[in-house]
């Protein structure tokens, strides 16, 4: 098995020194809290906060969405771990400001069982903490489990809507009820062609035919709907909307969506930009409007192969908070707002 290069110090290391570059790519409006979390350095007092977390090695995400009309904070696990729960508490201190935490996070066991152990932590300290799972990845699980699927790169768009809720709601139980929305309109669907690696090891996460596709793999590598050969981008991209399409999630004529062409860390912005052209030309074809299309590796894991398409309905309420600027390592977005 080969052994994948990166250029790294001890691997051991990798989560605590990354967390702390990504801290100075914020050039000060982040700082770093604890053992592993990064939170805005401004957070207005009275604010319903956001909390977002997860396991390191998937860059830029989750951690780099913290900042202006984002995530309040970030608790940060190990190289595909969780975050422990004193992490997740060392966040909610950090971020809260009197008015409760949104703990905001894909749904992996894991990281339930930490997230609601630091939430019963900060429920002792007279913090009100709620929970939203991020549950997107519809080859994960049949539409009448799907609260046992996966969190993916439909956490993007979901976080924005969320942080700009954040941003402008005055209770807990309200930026809850936004960002139950946000996931209830997303859905994603994934491939992976070869496999990331853990820096621990230098060994891949799992194996797979050169010839085969991973269709519905999940940002690990976890299984999907099943192999394919491999084949052309007009040919899989089909293939994958026809399953977002006959999801339970209705897109009609006339829709308008927010798409997303993730890439799953080495696949390039050329086959992106390929694939978008026909997801685009599909979607033209279904009467879709697109409001807003990101592109780039912004769900990754490590080295992995792969790509994923998301699509989030707008309805007004989703598409004024869509519209309002956001900015953080991860993405950025110019607002329509005065």
């Amino acid at each position: 098995m080969p052994v994948i290069k990166k250029i790294i110090n001890n691997p051991n290391n990798c989560a605590a020194e990354l967390l702390d570059g990504l801290v100075e790519a914020y050039d000060g409006s982040c700082i770093k809290v604890g053992r592993g979390c990064i939170v805005k350095k401004d957070i207005p007092a009275g604010k319903v906060a956001l909390l977002v977390g997860g396991g390191s090695g998937h860059e830029p995400i989750y951690h780099g969405l913290v900042g202006h009309n984002l995530a309040d904070g970030a608790a940060c696990g190990d190289i595909f771990a969780a975050p422990p729960p004193d992490i997740v508490l060392e966040g909610a201190q950090a971020v809260n400001r009197g008015k409760g935490v949104l703990f905001l996070y894909g749904n992996y066991a894991g990281d339930v069982l930490n997230f609601d152990m630091g939430a019963e932590l900060a429920a002792e300290e007279g913090i009100e903490v709620k929970t939203v799972l991020i549950t997107d990845d519809l080859a994960s699980a049949p539409p009448d489990r799907k609260g046992d699927r996966r969190g993916i790169a439909g956490l993007v768009p979901i976080v924005k809507l969320a942080g700009a809720a954040a941003a402008t709601v005055d209770s807990l139980d309200e930026l809850a009820r936004i960002a139950t929305k946000a996931n209830d309109m997303t859905r994603s669907v994934g491939v992976s062609m070869s496999p990331g690696s853990i820096p621990a090891t230098g060994h891949p996460t799992f194996e797979i035919d050169d010839d085969k596709i991973g269709l519905g793999m999940g940002i690990h590598g976890e299984k999907g709907v099943g192999l394919i050969p491999m084949t052309t981008a007009d040919d899989l991209v089909p293939q994958l909307l026809d399953l977002l399409f006959k999801d339970d999630l209705a897109f009609n004529q006339g829709d308008e969506v927010v798409l997303l062409v993730n890439s799953l860390g080495s696949t390039t912005m050329m086959e992106l930009l390929i694939v978008n052209r026909t997801v685009k030309k599909i979607l033209a074809d279904r009467g879709l409007h697109v409001h807003d299309t990101i592109i780039g590796p912004l769900v990754t894991c490590q080295e992995m192969s792969g790509f994923s398409i998301s699509l989030t309905k707008l309805d007004p309420e989703l598409k004024r908070l869509w519209d309002l600027s956001c900015e953080s390592v991860c993405y950025t977005k110019l607002g329509n707002e005065p």
